[in-house]
């Protein structure tokens, strides 16, 4: 599939997105025509010439994001533009120094469903300007209406450094055998109150974006807790990453 068909699947997913939202009141038909008027899209990196913030989102491969920051940078955008990665889990650091001036490269991890979840989590370098910190969480909390908290560089900042260990414990717990997927995710849900059980979590996030998560978490770290386990592999392996591929620990065919 080319670029060109990514990005027109891209544009019908967030029309049927705000349409749906409209259907169900939560949207009105104005602020929904406004928000496609704001929206662009191609598929030349070129168009984003004039940009003061861009927002890398590509799949979590470190060298893919490298080689869009170094284009980014030597050929397409102002020297006082910012460039932000939204990975979960690769460092910053190695990200900016793919460019000349790592000073304005920042991490804003969105997290997902982004039209629905409220916060961003800001990540900060050792050689991130201050002024770009400002600049990235004015426009997170500002222009866009999110909740900011601030996190240091390391693999899996604030929320997945505390969030993916306790959804691998739960698929070892579920792979030894001790509890079925249904148990576990009922006792999460209803024992400690969570909107949805780590099995159903994993399958939501993708499977193969928890494998990469867990990898570099272990990668950064080197404590055991953080290996994924073999099962998780096995099901990228296969295939089964979740709800985007109709199965994963559930079957949503």
């Amino acid at each position: 599939m080319g670029s060109d068909d990514l990005v027109a699947r891209a544009q019908a997913g967030i029309e049927k997105s705000l349409a749906k939202a409209v259907e169900r009141e939560k949207l009105t038909v104005e602020a929904r025509d406004e928000a496609l008027t704001r929206l662009s899209f191609a598929t030349d990196l070129r168009q984003l010439a004039d940009r003061d913030l861009v927002i890398e989102a590509v799949i979590e491969n470190e060298e893919l994001k490298r080689g869009i920051f170094r284009t980014l940078d030597e050929t397409v955008t102002s020297e006082s533009a910012i460039l932000a990665s939204n990975t979960s889990s690769i460092p910053i650091t190695r990200l900016a120094q793919a460019t000349s001036r790592p000073g304005f490269v920042i991490g804003m991890h969105f997290f997902n469903p982004a039209p629905v979840m409220p916060l961003v989590e800001v990540i900060s370098t050792v050689v991130s300007a201050p002024e770009t910190v400002e600049r990235a969480a004015a426009f997170a909390a500002e222009r866009l209406g999110k909740v900011v908290v601030h996190a240091r560089d390391r693999a899996g900042f604030i929320v997945n450094m505390l969030l993916v260990p306790y959804i691998i414990d739960a698929i070892r717990m579920h792979e030894s055998g001790f509890a079925s997927k249904e148990d576990i995710d009922q006792g999460m849900v209803n024992g400690a109150g969570y909107p949805m059980g780590p099995l159903t979590l994993s399958d939501l996030i993708g499977l193969d974006t928890m494998l990469f998560v867990a990898e570099s978490l272990y990668e950064e770290f080197r404590e055991p807790r953080y290996a994924p386990p073999p099962l998780l592999k096995r099901m990228v392996e296969a295939g089964l990453l979740g709800r985007k591929a109709g199965r994963g620990f559930y079957d949503y065919g």
